[in-house]
């Protein structure tokens, strides 16, 4: 049996892993980190899935979730689960059963709705239906699901007949985009400022930072229900959804500014900043060329780790009614409808779109940590 140690192949193949780890770039060093943990794999791959099902919502829900009343016979109805045998036998295509409204003696002659097991509803795949804009600009009228003879809801229904499954997916993409303006513009504020303050010094890093601390200190809900005291009650949802953006950004850059600017200040004495400023080069090509790419992954982290809070953020003022409002569909519009007593005693399925929140931020949360430890050489996950 040939030992190992003195196999020629074994050991090239030993001075190539060698010379591939100090020849990889930081991107690749980070990566081959990452992947080892188990934890932000499967983080990363849950993320993966709910931000497409937020691009593709449209093409995935089989019905516009703006609309209210689509299905008059089944408002506050459970959610129907696909099935394929019933009392009358088995099929190969999956159907629900149809539903049917009628008054009750039992209910003082009340709406009920009460399900026809006699009637099929089959299941269509890439059916017709709603028109949309995938993207915002390919005219499309196919979804992946739905029923010519019917209606279909997997996550059933709420008081006015929306369908909460097209609901939440549109809910989703929804909070992301605020979320991903909101980080845009806090990363672009922190890259300016932050680099400006650490790279000069003096008395323009004291005027900043009482900027910085300023804003830090404004609390955002007197803030948010000031402003939307002066929001009048016919703007435009559009209108409203790009003020929560602007606002959750303009106050959530002052973190990562703190950041850059502690870089920068331990970094502008190297050798190499001053061999570039002897060189001519001006102030701004020095920051982006030099100063910022030696931080580029410690932001990457710090702005996949603040996405969660943005999320949090836009749910929670939504929830409190300082937010987005009907008809736009985001996690907390829909987390108003789970607060009272009734949706907890006889409509639990309104709780769904919370496990996909919680899904969401737990994900970030998860994939931040991961990357935060993989940027980190001297983390103890590496040994």
């Amino acid at each position: 049996m040939t030992d190992q140690t003195t196999d020629p192949t074994a050991m090239d193949a030993d001075q190539l892993a060698k010379e591939a780890y100090f020849t990889a770039s930081q991107g690749q060093l980070i990566w081959a980190r990452f992947k080892k943990q188990r934890a932000a794999m499967i983080a990363a791959s849950v993320l993966l899935v709910l931000v497409l099902s937020g691009i593709f919502a449209p093409f995935l829900s089989p019905y516009d979730p703006t609309i209210a009343g689509k299905d008059k016979d089944y408002t506050n109805g459970a959610p129907q689960i696909p099935e394929f045998c019933d009392i009358n036998g088995c099929s190969l295509r999956p159907f629900v059963h149809a539903v049917e409204r009628e008054r009750s003696m039992a209910t003082n002659f009340r709406w009920v709705t009460k399900v026809n097991e006699d009637k099929r509803i089959y299941v269509e795949f890439f059916a017709e239906g709603w028109e949309y804009k995938l993207f915002g600009f390919i005219p499309m009228d196919t979804h992946l699901f739905g029923s010519s003879d019917g209606f279909i809801h997997i996550f059933g229904t709420d008081s006015t007949g929306k369908d909460i499954y097209s609901r939440t997916l549109h809910a989703i993409w929804t909070s992301m985009k605020v979320g991903s303006i909101g980080v845009f513009i806090a990363f672009v504020l922190a890259l300016i400022i932050g680099g400006i303050s650490g790279y000069y010094g003096g008395w323009i890093d004291s005027i900043l930072q009482m900027i910085t601390d300023a804003v830090r200190t404004v609390p955002a809900i007197p803030l948010f229900m000031a402003v939307a005291a002066f929001m009048p009650p016919e703007m435009t949802a559009e209108a409203r959804f790009f003020y929560i953006s602007l606002i959750l950004g303009f106050i959530g850059w002052p973190t990562l500014a703190r950041r850059v600017r502690t870089h920068l200040l331990t970094e502008r004495n190297q050798e190499y900043v001053l061999a570039a400023q002897l060189c001519g080069a001006p102030a701004g090509h020095v920051i982006r060329r030099h100063l910022l790419p030696s931080f580029t992954s410690y932001i990457i982290v710090d702005l996949v780790i603040s996405f969660p809070y943005m999320v949090l953020s836009e749910t929670a003022l939504s929830f409190i009614g300082l937010g987005l409002k009907d008809p736009v569909n985001s996690l907390g519009v829909m987390l108003q409808n789970v607060t009272s007593a009734d949706v907890l005693l006889n409509y639990q399925w309104y709780f769904i779109p919370v496990i996909f929140f919680i899904a969401l931020v737990m994900a970030f949360v998860f994939v931040g940590d991961g990357l935060r430890d993989a940027a980190d050489p001297y983390s103890d996950t590496h040994k």
